[in-house]
């Protein structure tokens, strides 16, 4: 008895107090299903499968890896990368897509924003093929950021236009 007590305090292992080994068996375990169950349960995030669509934008302004993708105000993927097409200067952005969701090969695909502050998203908007987009294929149709700014500018020149006409 006393060899093995030698022993354990040697290795930096004590067995010598029961409760306190059962204790950590238990904390182990339920780390365990904690882990098991966040996986099961993750909002799609962990242990489930995306798929890649691709869109292209005249200006992304807004948009960059992690940018949420959502249908119907319901997040449904994130953008995982945005290039600059060197041959057409379209900003080209991959969106994750989380499995599950289907998204109609004649949907739109335009970048939107929470309000005058807030951030920018991906608003995909439903069409109504019968036929779902693959992994991986391209939107015929998008809408790129529009400009607050160049919004005001509009608005201000057809007033005065308007002013004019009269």
């Amino acid at each position: 008895m006393a060899e093995n007590v030698e022993k354990s305090k040697k290795s930096g292992l004590r067995l010598d107090n029961p409760v306190e080994t059962a204790i950590g068996f238990v904390v182990i375990a339920a780390a365990g299903m904690f882990a098991w169950y966040a996986s099961q349960h993750g909002g799609g995030q962990v242990g489930s499968l995306n798929y890649p669509l691709v869109a292209s934008f005249s200006s992304a302004t807004g948009v960059s890896p992690g940018t949420d993708v959502r249908i119907a105000g319901v997040k449904v993927g994130a953008v995982s990368e945005v290039e600059l097409d060197p041959k057409t200067y379209r900003a080209n952005t991959t969106m994750l897509i989380n499995a599950g969701v289907e998204v109609p090969e004649d949907s739109i695909a335009k970048i939107d924003s929470e309000g005058l502050l807030g951030g920018s998203f991906i608003a995909i908007a439903p069409g109504a093929a019968f036929d779902m987009l693959p992994p991986g294929d391209q939107f015929e149709h998008t809408q790129g950021a529009i400009s607050l700014g160049n919004l005001i500018a509009q608005a201000v020149g057809a007033s005065g236009a308007s002013k004019d006409d009269e």
